[in-house]
């Protein structure tokens, strides 16, 4: 009777190791269309900024790749966050719009004021909310 326990009480013991191995910690990302070969739109690239006195000045490329992102955008949407330059380093920071340009435009004006680090980030859009990745992040500090 004891070996028909202990063994019983392994084999709980052994299930619920295997259980805790198994149980996920990871968290699933947000549900994607499925994709058809072409069918999306390449991210604006070589994203540059010009300073002014008050305001700043963006610019991007965009091109068509045939192969991989055929579809040409309608236009592009500028992201911003802001933050002070106590703010602490490594803090997250959340990125808002601050603009949408037309096609075939790819410059945009914005004003900014001193004492705050700026980032800024480029999508371009399409029919359908059809969207781009993010264009790298350019970082320009107002002191």
């Amino acid at each position: 009777m004891k070996n028909k326990r202990a063994v019983i009480q392994s084999l709980m013991i052994l299930f619920s190791i295997i259980l805790l191995a198994f149980s996920g910690c990871g968290k699933k990302g947000p549900p994607l269309p499925p994709e058809t070969k072409g069918q999306k739109i390449a991210a604006p690239f070589d994203l540059k900024y010009t300073p002014g006195d008050k305001e700043i000045t963006l610019s991007w490329n965009h091109k068509i790749d045939t192969e991989t992102a055929a579809v040409k955008p309608e236009g592009f949407e500028i992201f911003m966050a802001k933050k002070t330059f106590e703010a602490c380093e490594g803090c997250p920071f959340e990125f808002k719009t601050i603009g949408v340009v037309s096609m075939p435009s790819m410059e945009f004006y914005t004003r900014i004021e001193k004492g705050f680090k700026y980032y800024f980030r480029v999508q371009a859009t399409g029919d359908n909310d059809m969207r781009s990745e993010y264009s790298k992040t350019v970082q320009f500090e107002y002191k």
